[in-house]
C-alpha cells in the first residue's frame, strides 16, 4: 500500500512537471545506483583499510623485508598484492630504475578502475540544476502565454499556478544535485588518499631510509695490508 502511494505521488509529480521532471527522476535513480555500487566496491576492495599495509611499508623502510611481506599478506587493502609483487620483483630484478615506472603505471590503472563512475556522478550533479532551470523557463513561458490569452479577464491564480509548477523543476534539479555533489566529493577525497598512499608505498620501496640487512654488512676486503 505504501509503495502504491509513493508511485502515485511520483506519477503526479511527473504529470505536473512534464518530461523535465521525468528525466530528473531517471537521473536520480542512476545516481543512486552508482553511489550504491561504488560503496559496495569500496567495501569489497578495502579502500581506506590500509593499517597493515602502512605498517608493512614502514617495515620495508626499516629494511625488514620478511615482516613487510607478512603484513602485506594479512592486509585487506586492494594495494596489498601490488606491494607484495613490488617487493618480490625487486629482489629478482637488477634494473630497479626501469621497474619503477611499470609499478607506477599499474598502481594508476588499479586506482582508475575504482574511480569508474565518478564522471557520471559529476555530470549528473552539474546537469540536474541546469535542466531544472530550463524546465522553469519553459514553464514561465507557458504561464505568461496563458495570462496573455486570458486578455482582460486576468485571473491571478492562472499566473500563480503556472509559476509554482514551473519552479518545481528547479526544486527537483536541486534535490538531485545537492546529495550527489557531496557524495562525489567524499569519493574523490578517498581516492586522493589512495593515490597518495600508492605513491608513498612505491617511493619507500625504491628509496628506503635504511638499507636491508644484507646491504649493511661491510664487505670483506680483497686485500689486507701487512703490518709494517
Amino acid at each position: 500500500m505504501t509503495l502504491e502511494i509513493a508511485l502515485s505521488n511520483i506519477g503526479g509529480l511527473v504529470a505536473l512537471g512534464g518530461p523535465v521532471v521525468a528525466l530528473q527522476l531517471a537521473m536520480s535513480l542512476i545516481s543512486l545506483a552508482v553511489v550504491v555500487f561504488k560503496l559496495d566496491q569500496f567495501l569489497h576492495t578495502g579502500v581506506g583499510r590500509h593499517a597493515r599495509l602502512i605498517r608493512a611499508s614502514a617495515a620495508l623502510d626499516r629494511g625488514d623485508r620478511d615482516a613487510a611481506l607478512q603484513l602485506a599478506g594479512e592486509s585487506r587493502s586492494h594495494l596489498a598484492p601490488l606491494f607484495a609483487r613490488l617487493m618480490n620483483q625487486m629482489t629478482e630484478l637488477q634494473d630497479h630504475d626501469g621497474f619503477r615506472p611499470r609499478m607506477e603505471v599499474e598502481a594508476a590503472e588499479r586506482l582508475d578502475r575504482i574511480e569508474t563512475g565518478f564522471r557520471l556522478l559529476d555530470s549528473i550533479a552539474q546537469v540536474a540544476p541546469l535542466l531544472g532551470l530550463f524546465g522553469t523557463v519553459l514553464g514561465m513561458i507557458d504561464a505568461f502565454q496563458a495570462l496573455q490569452s486570458a486578455g482582460d479577464a486576468v485571473d491571478p491564480s492562472i499566473l500563480a499556478g503556472g509559476i509554482w509548477v514551473a519552479l518545481m523543476t528547479t526544486a527537483a534539479g536541486l534535490a538531485v544535485a545537492m546529495p550527489t555533489s557531496p557524495i562525489l566529493t567524499w569519493f574523490e577525497t578517498r581516492m586522493q588518499a589512495e593515490r597518495a598512499l600508492a605513491d608513498s608505498m612505491i617511493a619507500r620501496a625504491f628509496c628506503p631510509v635504511e638499507a636491508p640487512a644484507e646491504a649493511q654488512r661491510a664487505p670483506t676486503p680483497d686485500f689486507v695490508p701487512l703490518a709494517g
